[in-house]
């Protein structure tokens, strides 16, 4: 890669995978689609002739590779995609069906949390994908970007007029699903950080009564890659205690953030005494408690938030 092209690129790629995620919902996705951007622009960088920005250029490149990974597959989900709440806590979780594609959690820069901590909200994810693949472009480049409607309809190769059109639809489709969800009063900085250590805490020492006191009412619980879950504490609470939280040392936590939002990596004790990686459980705070968690149990999430694959015993 000559130096020019690289002093010219490299200081988008953080927002370039941003964009990717936002588009296709896998931060796995979005990195390989990141590395696709760059092979293409790296190939094009001798027949650029900067009449937009190299910024400009690069987004266009990204969002046609986003549109064209998105042709022939099916929008990622969440728990509360594809079904009701279940009724039994007591009752085996049921799994998802093999192919089953998950919507992902993508670490939060510290840097960059302020930024993107409405941008890259699990909630405007989820939304996302209810969207068409061109209407999401089209209000992601809109919205969030901020590019004008000029420069989104020579990106994608449509009139002003059509850019317009889709982003009023892509707004009508997002007031319609945040209608059907209540407002959540963000807690403070503080209260955010005692919420997160409450539940650290309650896993790490199996306290399902110090679990509850942070709970809301209205909590709901998404656990993939079970395609169960629950809404209200009458279900949520069982499910917890007796499929999650364990004995006492099962869990080691360690805080972090996930989609600008505070987060915990999770291991779980084997036989040997080793805590393995499990998962990342993104958590939707108001002032008043936990509103929601969302579990991904997938280890091969825990690296790409910067941590290792297991924890060792006695440590």
């Amino acid at each position: 890669m000559s130096e020019d092209f690289a002093a010219a690129t490299e200081g988008f790629r953080r927002e370039l995978l941003a964009h990717c995620y936002r588009m296709v919902g896998s931060v796995d996705d979005a990195e390989d689609l990141v590395q696709e951007v760059y092979l293409r622009a790296w190939r094009g960088w001798g027949t650029f002739e900067g009449r937009a920005s190299v910024r400009t250029w690069l987004y266009r490149i990204a969002t046609n590779a986003c549109l064209s990974a998105l042709q022939h597959r099916d929008r990622r989900y969440l728990p509360s995609g594809l079904g009701a709440p279940g009724e039994d806590p007591h009752a085996p979780l049921e799994f998802a069906a093999p192919g089953t594609r998950w919507i992902q959690p993508i670490p939060a820069d510290p840097a960059d949390i302020v930024a993107e901590r409405d941008n890259l909200r699990l909630a405007l994810i989820v939304s996302l994908q209810h969207l068409p693949p061109q209407q999401r472009a089209v209000l992601v480049l809109r919205e969030v970007l901020a590019f004008s409607a000029s420069e989104v309809a020579e990106m994608l190769q449509l009139s002003v007029p059509a850019v317009k059109s889709s982003l009023q639809r892509a707004r009508a489709k997002l007031a319609e699903l945040e209608s059907d969800r209540d407002k959540i009063t963000e807690p403070s900085d503080a209260r955010a950080q005692e919420l997160l250590d409450a539940y650290l805490a309650a896993f790490e020492n199996s306290d399902a009564a110090a679990l509850e006191k942070v709970l809301r009412g209205d909590l709901v619980l998404e656990l993939t890659p079970s395609r169960t879950w629950f809404a209200g504490l009458r279900t949520c609470l069982p499910c917890l205690t007796d499929y999650a939280l364990g004995s006492p040392g099962e869990w080691r936590m360690f805080p972090t953030r996930a989609n600008g939002q505070p987060a915990a990596a999770a291991y779980r004790r084997t036989g040997e005494g080793v805590h393995e990686a499990y998962g990342i459980a993104v958590l939707t705070l108001a002032e008043d408690g936990i509103a929601r968690i969302t579990v991904f149990g997938d280890p091969g999430l825990l690296p790409v938030f910067g941590f290792p694959t297991e924890v060792p015993a006695g440590r």
